[in-house]
């Protein structure tokens, strides 16, 4: 079974979608695992992924929006505005089983599913501006959003995992620590767009902000292997699936991921049904992505290789699940409700960082990575069918 190690003095060739068909004599691929190419890519993916998600998708930070929108009209008291939330973060993660194999059956399509996800987030969030009614908000900022988003964030992974092997999980911790580093701003940016403008006008700067801000760094990412040299794979070698260690992967990410969007989706809520401004709800937010950002990129560096994933992933497990029953669960004032944030966002939030190495670590075929990482979000995605059947219930 492969132990996840990758020795320095043997070439590393690892590419999770694509496979190397005949280079000419004079062709060199870029270096992996560092060099200019690879920290250029790695830099566009974090502007795309900082943006994208905290900018556009609202996934994280939809708890300061569904705060406006239940306390203005059109919107005002409708008991359904989380499932827009629910929708937003649920519905990237079961999109999974679809992209996966439509980015390994057609990888010189990777860089045209980017800027075809990469449009949609931008109409997404326009039509959202025009919504009157839940319905249209859940089809444009939920629905139309979240396809754009799970269309070309697949690609990207693909393509990150072409640049990065030996570093992978700090590279996809960096990268993924890019929602946090924006979310340190963007609740409050956005509870004061919100308060001054609206919702309609607060959406359409954002849809600017994203072509403006964004669109210079699509020709940036690009595989590392030339795409006249892709080959399709449309078959990964199943002999992981009598792996042990797949299904203990997949029950500690299926439970995590049961609850894991909860406090960060009812946190702002929680925070005013206890007296206090809607600033202290972004505060703790901000605090969430604060604590993020290092966990991520502390939890990623140290998965490759520094300590055992099985390890890391418990004691993730542990730390966040007792955060939630003491300092939030027993919480009713601020100083634990801050306390929990910052504890929540260091564990919970790193535990993605650990799927890039609990892939490696299940066999050496070139594509268990990309299709294991997919089968662990549908996991996740669980989450999204218990939220609404939550909500349900509380209607």
């Amino acid at each position: 079974m492969n132990n996840g190690k990758t020795h320095p003095s043997s070439p590393v060739t690892e590419f999770p979608v694509c496979l190397s068909a005949s280079l000419e004599p004079d062709e060199k691929l870029p270096q992996v695992d560092g060099g200019p190419a690879a920290w250029r890519f790695l830099f566009a993916i974090f502007v795309m992924e900082a943006l994208q998600w905290a900018c556009g998708g609202f996934a994280f930070n939809y708890g300061v929006f569904q705060n406006y929108y239940f306390e203005h009209e059109p919107f005002r008291g409708n008991p359904s505005l989380s499932i827009v939330g629910t929708v937003a973060t649920g519905g990237f993660y079961l999109g999974a089983p679809i992209m996966t194999p439509l980015v390994k059956r057609w990888p010189r399509w990777q860089k045209p599913m980017v800027w075809i996800g990469w449009a949609l987030t931008v109409l997404g969030l326009v039509g959202a501006s025009f919504a009157t009614t839940v319905p249209s908000l859940i089809a444009t900022q939920g629905v139309i959003y979240t396809t754009g988003i799970t269309i070309m964030y697949w690609p990207m992974l693909s393509m990150q995992n072409e640049w990065f092997v030996a570093k992978r999980g700090l590279a996809f911790g960096t990268t993924t620590a890019a929602t946090g580093v924006s979310g340190l701003a963007m609740p409050f940016a956005l509870a004061a767009l919100l308060d001054k403008y609206g919702c309609a006008t607060t959406l359409r700067a954002f849809a600017v902000t994203l072509v403006a801000v964004t669109g210079p760094f699509l020709p940036l990412i690009k595989g590392r292997l030339p795409a006249s040299h892709a080959i399709a794979t449309t078959e990964t070698d199943m002999s992981f699936m009598t792996n042990h260690l797949l299904y203990f992967f997949a029950a500690a990410v299926l439970l995590q991921g049961l609850g894991y969007f909860f406090p960060t989706l009812y946190l702002p809520s929680y925070a005013e049904a206890l007296g206090y401004r809607p600033t202290i709800g972004a505060l703790l937010l901000a605090l969430f992505s604060l604590a993020q950002v290092f966990g991520q990129i502390g939890v990623g560096y140290m998965s490759d290789n520094k300590v055992s994933v099985r390890t890391l992933a418990l004691v993730l497990l542990f730390v966040s699940g007792t955060a939630v029953i003491t300092l939030w669960g027993l919480g009713h004032s601020l100083p634990p409700l801050i306390i929990f944030s910052l504890v929540y966002g260091l564990s919970a939030g790193s535990y993605i960082v650990l799927w890039a190495r609990m892939g490696m670590q299940l066999g050496d075929d070139q594509t268990v990575a990309l299709t294991t990482f997919g089968a662990f979000a549908f996991l996740k995605g669980k989450e999204w069918g218990m939220s609404l059947l939550g909500q349900s219930v509380l209607d």
